[in-house]
């Protein structure tokens, strides 16, 4: 029986109706805010900014649950923010929450509380954890609110730590989230959500990736699918598969950024048609719900808020496996994560690594 939990509190609405959840239901339960780099911005559009920090202890308080602050800046820096900079080097398009969720959270805070004495550590993401007991194992479903549903950055969760992750408000709807915390406080229940990526807090993250890397930032040619010279771009980490914007190319048709070659510095531009592929290679596959053989079909996301389509998925590798769809997709970007599904149970997902013409 889980007794004593850690809830990691970000300031914000899901993660302090996830800690009130759980001490309504009769857990010890402690808050904990994470310093995962070094915030600038005062406002608490960011889960790490010195204003989040003060509204999770108020908001701890206000539940009545003791509140500490965590610092994790070293290993935040080793296993996302330096993963983000290299892999955006290589003209991939990474997903650091991804990382932030599989490492920091679900590995890193998961050790630290067991060595503290707790049972579990719990998160405010949108995800349901269920029991089989068939299997008996843990696995993790499509969240009860599917505009919310948060499954897709939790593919990387470890195996072995599901029977010590809570996900409380996992079966509830965003509207019921904020009329459970507007109970204790008005404030937290009519916060804005957070933003997107939480370390980059002012520009962009191109910029971030330039001033922390001898890569990503020269200039180079933009050139179409023949080798031509379009024009200059600004640096190869300033652009991503699919891009229609921003390219400062004239022409009479619509292109978009098919390819981004890091070893030329080149970003190649094609029309629609040339981003439509229906193969690739996906590695550092990680399977909650393994499968029994080399084979099998599955719904595939590609991004955040796709809505997946079937699949075949064959094993080259341990870790490496080849995607097939039914139907073309458009814009399937290297360095994304994908996550696969059979109907809404979470099997586990991978990192595009190569994408076939």
């Amino acid at each position: 029986m889980v007794e004593k939990v850690l809830v990691a509190m970000s300031g914000g609405v899901d993660s302090g109706a996830a800690a009130l959840t759980l001490k309504r239901q009769g857990y010890d339960v402690v808050g904990v805010t994470l310093r995962l780099y070094d915030a600038r911005a005062r406002s608490g559009r960011s889960c790490c900014s010195p204003a989040a920090v003060r509204e999770a202890a108020a908001l701890a308080k206000d539940i009545g649950i003791p509140h500490y602050v965590f610092d994790f800046r070293e290993e935040f820096r080793r296993a996302v923010v330096d993963d983000f900079v290299r892999e955006y080097g290589r003209g991939r398009t990474p997903n650091p929450c991804v990382r932030c969720n599989s490492v920091v959270k679900f590995d890193y805070l998961l050790g630290r509380a067991r060595a503290m004495g707790f049972d579990a550590v719990a998160t405010g993401h949108y995800v349901r954890r269920e029991y089989d007991e068939t299997a008996p194992r843990y696995f993790l479903r499509r969240a009860a609110d599917a505009a919310k549903d948060q499954s897709y950055f939790l593919w990387g969760t470890p195996r072995e730590c599901l029977p010590a992750i809570l996900f409380p408000v996992g079966g509830l709807t965003k509207a019921e989230v904020r009329a459970l915390l507007a109970e204790v406080t008005e404030a937290a229940a009519d916060k804005p959500e957070s933003q997107d990526i939480c370390f980059v807090e002012d520009g962009s993250y191109a910029d971030l990736v330039a001033g922390a890397s001898d890569v990503g930032g020269e200039t180079g040619p933009i050139v179409d699918e023949r080798g031509n010279v379009l024009g200059e771009h600004a640096g190869i980490a300033r652009y991503t598969v699919g891009q229609r914007r921003g390219l400062g190319v004239a022409g009479g048709t619509r292109l978009y950024v098919k390819e981004i070659d890091a070893a030329a510095n080149t970003v190649v531009l094609a029309e629609g048609p040339a981003l439509v592929s229906s193969r690739f290679r996906v590695g550092d596959v990680n399977w909650l719900l393994p499968p029994d053989g080399d084979e099998i079909r599955a719904t595939v996301m590609v991004r955040y808020r796709d809505p997946g389509a079937a699949a075949t998925l064959r094993r080259l590798a341990e870790a490496t496996w080849a995607v097939t769809f039914d139907e073309p997709r458009r814009a399937i970007a290297p360095g994304q994560s994908a996550a696969f599904y059979d109907g809404d149970a979470l099997l586990g997902g991978g990192v595009i690594d190569e994408v076939s013409p």
